[in-house]
């Protein structure tokens, strides 16, 4: 209960060993993980978690969704020094991608409004909730604040059905991705649906032309 951030490679070895067949006289036992070997995940946003991931054999999740400035860099670390492990023989990278899709281009960037509300209240010391969207909100932006949206919501695919499909096959060629997972913060919820239908769409195109 007093370990720090130093003593986080010690804890996650001993969850994994919570989730492996318990020892006779072992005094902690994981009820009912014990033997049920979950797969462990390391979720990140710099280049400690991708080492980490690395060392142990874990596949690595990386927060690009958010915080995209380290994600090439700690692809590239993460799959140089990875170690085959009883989980896993192969790096394994999944990123995090904001995916706004709409029948149009334009309804697209209308809904994504509302991430970027959230992202410049954010930085401007005010959080809250996700907001409606707002016509024309990029008009209203100072150069500071683009520029902080730009580089935190780089990793962005938004648009038409179309754009969508050429925006995951682009992202997935430049980064190698074995599995993304995708997030739509839309403040309406059937567009929100209709934005996942639309992705889930893009994926079966792009699965089909290999």
């Amino acid at each position: 209960m007093a370990s720090d951030v130093d003593t986080f490679p010690d804890d996650v070895v001993e969850l994994m060993n919570y989730f492996r067949p318990a020892e006779p006289d072992q005094r902690v036992r994981a009820v009912p993980g014990a033997g049920s070997k979950v797969p462990i995940w390391i979720l990140g946003s710099s280049l400690f978690g991708a080492q980490l991931a690395a060392a142990l054999g874990l596949p690595y999740a990386f927060a690009s969704h958010f915080a995209p400035g380290h994600m090439m860099q700690a692809i590239e670390l993460y799959r140089s020094r990875f170690r085959p492990s009883e989980q896993l023989q192969r790096p394994h990278v999944m990123l995090g991608l904001n995916v706004f899709a709409a029948d149009s281009d334009e309804e697209a960037r209308r809904l994504m409004s509302s991430l970027q509300q959230v992202f410049v209240n954010l930085r401007r010391g005010r959080p809250g909730p996700l907001l409606p969207p707002v016509e024309g909100f990029e008009a209203q932006l100072t150069p500071l604040d683009r520029m902080g949206l730009e580089q935190a919501l780089s990793c962005s695919v938004v648009g038409s059905p179309e754009t969508v499909r050429r925006g995951l096959e682009s992202f997935i060629a430049r980064t190698g991705a074995d599995e993304l997972m995708v997030t739509s913060q839309i403040f309406d919820h059937a567009a929100r649906l209709r934005s996942f239908e639309i992705t889930a769409q893009a994926r079966d195109a792009l699965a089909r032309t290999g």
